[in-house]
């Protein structure tokens, strides 16, 4: 079921709507000629990406005021399914802000813990609709913490809010051999940094780690993070300001703030998907190469024509049908139940044990 969300103010519409319709247009044309953008999209892929690019750079345009910013990239967004079968509730008084979704079939008795994405800066309808996917896709209960953003907020706020999300799910009773951390760009580098601020705290560390087009590294890293700029829907010059609010004009270098430069040795085990056009790929190849080095049992799956968080187009993609379905198999895989969970053409890092884990 198809739904398009249109609020905000009638300039913002407007610009959206406007520019929803060119670049339509400006799709048709190009695909007629034969100059599709990448030969394997569909209409609907290249025609989001270039959208979703354009909201971006305007949004950013805007950011010397960020709510303005906000408002603008919320304008005017589409979704392809909705999800009846989730129930969704927000947290109440004296809890984390955020909200819990709740699918009414479960496939497993896991907990997902999950961080969206957004730079940081970012969250956006689509983010809060992209939860209720996971659940869906999953079966598992999930929790989204609205963690507090930036540039008002910088780090370390939101590692902060990290621990105080895992912290309140240990506090309901929920047992840490059946809770799974997740994050998608820079919620994965949130969940990701939250792992390791676990152990460095004593806290006990979740049945696995799930990284979706995880944002690994804060400065420069890879021909990809520009290189990929003509096939994705967020692009370089992004992750660098992302970064600067980020550290919020503290004395951080970016080795303090980026996963890559972090020990993940005995953190357990840590699945990543990623897209091969992303402008993340790269610094995510690296830093699987990275944990594996260090001993960590870590997997990644890289789909080749794919961009960043194509995981959101759901049931539409065969590629993001094929993830979704890759994590629910990983998260039956760590809690010890029965999975297909296994390497091939995608996997481009296995050092996760062929056995299954051990209870945590």
């Amino acid at each position: 079921m198809r739904k398009t969300i249109i609020q905000g103010g009638f300039s913002h519409k407007l610009r959206s709507i406007t520019i929803s319709g060119w670049i339509a247009a400006k799709v048709l044309i190009r695909r007629a000629l034969g100059r599709r953008l990448v030969a394997e999209w569909p209409f609907l892929v290249e025609y989001g990406t270039l959208y979703i690019r354009a909201q971006f750079n305007h949004a950013f345009r805007l950011s010397s005021d960020i709510t303005v910013s906000r408002a603008y990239f919320d304008s005017v967004y589409a979704l392809l399914e909705t999800f009846p079968d989730v129930d969704v509730r927000p947290t109440g008084p004296g809890e984390p802000r955020g909200h819990w979704f709740m699918p009414k079939v479960r496939h497993s008795d896991a907990t997902l813990l999950h961080f969206h994405g957004g730079g940081y800066t970012f969250y956006a309808g689509v983010s809060h609709h992209f939860a209720a996917c996971l659940a869906h896709a999953l079966g598992v209960a999930v929790f989204a913490p609205d963690y507090r953003l930036t540039p008002e907020h910088p780090h370390p706020a939101q590692l902060e809010d990290g621990l105080a999300a895992y912290n309140y799910l240990l506090e309901q009773g929920i047992d840490p051999a059946s809770m799974v951390l997740c994050g998608d760009s820079a919620g994965g580098h949130l969940a990701l940094m939250t792992l390791v601020r676990l152990h460095e705290t004593g806290l006990p560390k979740p049945a696995l780690t799930l990284g979706l087009s995880p944002w690994t590294d804060v400065g420069r890293r890879g021909k990809s993070q520009f290189g990929n700029d003509p096939y994705d829907l967020v692009q370089g010059y992004m992750t660098l300001q992302f970064a600067d609010w980020l550290k919020g004009g503290q004395a951080l270098s970016d080795a303090e703030l980026s996963p890559i430069c972090q020990n993940f040795h005995d953190l357990g085990p840590i699945y990543l998907q990623a897209g091969g056009k992303e402008i993340l790929v790269d610094m995510i190849r690296d830093f699987a190469a990275t944990v594996a080095a260090q001993g960590g049992r870590v997997r990644l799956d890289v789909w080749a024509h794919m961009n960043h968080e194509f995981h959101a187009y759901g049931d539409y993609l065969p590629e993001s049908r094929d993830a979704l379905a890759r994590l629910r198999e990983a998260i039956a895989w760590a809690l010890g139940q029965p999975s297909r969970f296994g390497a091939d053409g995608c996997t481009e890092y296995d050092c996760l044990s062929v056995e299954l884990p051990a209870q945590q």
